[in-house]
């Protein structure tokens, strides 16, 4: 069966439609200080604004541990699509309360209201079939009809996400279409040269996507906290860089397996080494084999891939006609630690075929560092759904729509 589609769901010309968007994004001191994820729902919004549909927006933000927390509510992301969106949009201050059916109520064709935080309420996020199964009937009481464009949770069996597409007519949105099709050219047949990316904190919050990678792709270039593991692999002394000793002997599996398939892997030939974890530490830039060999010694700690790895990841990518990138290439908040990130992220923009950032902190990473959105062939809402997609698993909140 094919994903459903907004299509499916017929004429939405005064139907309540609930849309659970993935509008969890960066606050602080209540300002948003990235809009991407708001601004990746407008095509959605809009489409069901011009159909005359009522538009129930809902969404998380952070984790608030399943009760009300002032910090983590929803009300300056309202404030922020109602600018975007260019009409009011009105803000119920609870979840399936007396204020969210209040703010439905008062809907007109076209209007616009977002609910509070979907995890103020413990049902939304429980291991419980029975407590999640009552939330999502609470919430189906708000609409006629939902429609999912959350890709940032399809990978989580959640109220809003899977069980209330069981009781209420359901489709995808215009944002998970979109998702879904790039992902898809990541699979199935991409052109080549073919680059995959990783950077990233662990090895082993990658290993599914490498073990599923490794036979479509022709380079995998490895930066990140994760490259220290790869290195150690390799025999080198890491000295207190990130490590993580339990998968050194999985790493040289997939060095092993590179090898027998052909597929290139392309580790750092220099990093950036710190005497300690702080945006003012003293550094130097050292070989891949001698990071132990500089004023730290066995202190010292890499917190970013050097510049002449930065070059050779470059070229590599400016070579290929699909490249798909997850994770920074180091502590790239800190600014004496972000010029590995930034050279990746310019040779994304150079590059002649299909571009996509992954999602999570590597979208975080590319508007930081100052890049539009629009430099990019795609720019993924969904960090951990887009690698669990890439490894092959199976997402609840897409098999629920129809997805095979």
């Amino acid at each position: 069966m094919a994903l459903r589609t907004l299509e499916s769901l017929g004429s939405l010309a005064g139907t309540r439609v609930i849309v659970r968007c993935d509008l969890n994004v960066p606050l602080k001191d209540g300002v948003i200080t990235d809009d991407g994820r708001v601004r990746a729902s407008l095509p959605t919004l809009n489409a069901l604004i011009n159909a005359g549909a009522r538009v129930v927006v809902c969404s998380h933000l952070g984790r608030p541990d399943g009760a009300p927390d002032p910090k983590y509510s929803l009300e300056p992301v309202a404030q922020r699509l109602s600018e975007l969106l260019g009409q009011p949009v009105a803000f119920a201050r609870d979840t399936v309360g007396e204020s969210a059916r209040e703010a439905v109520a008062s809907l007109e064709d076209g209007d616009v209201a977002v609910i509070e935080n979907l995890r103020f309420n413990a049902g939304e996020t429980s291991k419980d079939e029975a407590e999640r199964q009552a939330f999502a009937r609470q919430l189906a009481e708000l609409g006629d009809a939902l429609v999912s464009d959350g890709f940032g949770v399809v990978h989580r069996k959640q109220a809003s996400v899977y069980d209330l597409a069981q009781i209420v007519p359901s489709a995808a949105g215009l944002l998970i279409q979109k998702e879904l099709e790039v992902l898809d050219r990541l699979t199935e047949n991409p052109e080549r040269p073919y680059t995959v990316v990783l950077g990233g904190s662990k090895v082993s919050d990658k290993l599914g996507v490498i073990e599923h990678l490794l036979p479509r792709v022709d380079k995998l270039l490895v930066g990140g906290g994760m490259m220290f593991t790869f290195l150690a692999a390799e025999g080198n002394k890491v000295g207190s860089s990130l490590l993580e000793q339990d998968q050194i002997e999985t790493v040289k599996g997939y060095l092993a397996s590179a090898k027998e398939r052909g597929v290139e892997i392309v580790l750092p030939v220099d990093a950036v080494v710190a005497a300690s974890f702080s945006a003012d530490a003293e550094h130097v830039v050292a070989d891949a084999v001698a990071l132990e060999e500089t004023p730290f010694g066995a202190s010292g700690l890499g917190l970013d891939i050097g510049p002449r790895t930065a070059e050779l990841f470059a070229e590599a990518i400016r070579d290929s006609r699909t490249v798909f990138w997850n994770g920074p290439m180091g502590v790239f908040e800190m600014a004496a630690f972000a010029a590995g990130t930034k050279t990746v992220a310019q040779a994304l923009t150079q590059v002649d075929g299909l571009s996509v950032v992954g999602g999570g902190d590597s979208a975080a990473a590319v508007r930081q560092l100052g890049f539009a959105d629009d430099r990019f062939g795609h720019i993924s809402t969904g960090g951990g759904a887009s690698l669990e997609f890439l490894e092959g698993k199976k997402l609840p909140g897409l098999e629920v729509l129809g997805w095979q």
